[in-house]
């Protein structure tokens, strides 16, 4: 049984099994990242990368998820980002599955992947601002800028780790959620799975899950809603991520 956090604490965010401390990272905890982390499919091969790591949030996610289920599991994480890979370092050294982590710094548009073991699950929060948007801080710079991480470079050097049956998994906002699919369609990828993911009822989607695969599979799409029209969470949001908020 996992150890679950008596006190919510500082300089992070107190989940039901874990902390997780973003004080020194560029990107701090979000409801997208949640939403990803829940909604993303647990894979037949137990072997997931999370990509862009940054408080390892992802990655902890993951490890809950697959711990709940029987068999062993190993996660890779990885930054560009000295600081960051340090937190996600010590947030996974300080929860229940530290044995199942490796985490390092690694710029994924250099990794040799020729030798790279493979991957049933990647899993992706990515950059997606295009044009140079710029910030005050250059760490979320690093974090938010597609150009350090641009998405055709993404689809390639994913699609050498990922399994024949693999899934890679992602969020962004809908516009370039299209702009994504169009250079994933180009690259031979399959969709799986789409949710788009509007604040209320009667609201348009502004972002937008996607998991996608090598394979031929028949496409799934799904609508969430984070809010009712009372402005309360809705059902299927708790649903989703009632086994991570302390609050659900």
């Amino acid at each position: 049984m996992a150890s679950i956090p008596s006190l919510p604490r500082r300089g992070g965010f107190t989940f039901k099994q874990f902390f997780v401390g973003h004080d020194r990272c560029g990107m701090k905890v979000s409801t997208d990242g949640v939403l990803l982390g829940a909604w993303a499919p647990l894979p037949v091969t137990r072997r997931v990368l999370d990509i862009g790591t940054g408080s390892g949030l992802l990655a902890l996610m993951l490890a809950q998820r697959l711990h709940a289920e029987d068999g062993p599991f190993e996660i890779d994480a990885i930054d560009i980002d000295r600081s960051a890979v340090q937190q996600a370092q010590e947030n996974c050294e300080n929860s229940p599955w530290k044995a199942h982590f490796n985490v390092w710094q690694q710029d994924l548009l250099t990794w040799d992947t020729s030798s790279a073991q493979r991957y049933g699950l990647i899993i992706c929060n990515p950059p997606y601002f295009q044009h140079g948007k710029s910030y005050r801080d250059a760490q979320r710079e690093r974090a938010r800028d597609s150009r350090t991480l641009d998405h055709p470079s993404l689809l390639q050097q994913v699609a050498n780790l990922l399994t024949e049956d693999g899934f890679f998994s992602v969020i962004l906002p809908t516009q370039e959620a299209e702009q994504f699919a169009e250079y994933a369609r180009s690259a031979g990828w399959i969709l799986s799975q789409r949710c788009d993911v509007s604040e209320r009822e009667g609201r348009p989607a502004k972002r937008r899950l996607l998991t996608w695969r090598r394979c031929p599979v028949k496409g799934e799409a799904q609508r969430l809603m984070i809010r009712d029209d009372q402005g309360q969470y809705s059902t299927e949001f708790q649903c989703l991520t009632k086994e991570f908020y302390l609050a659900l």
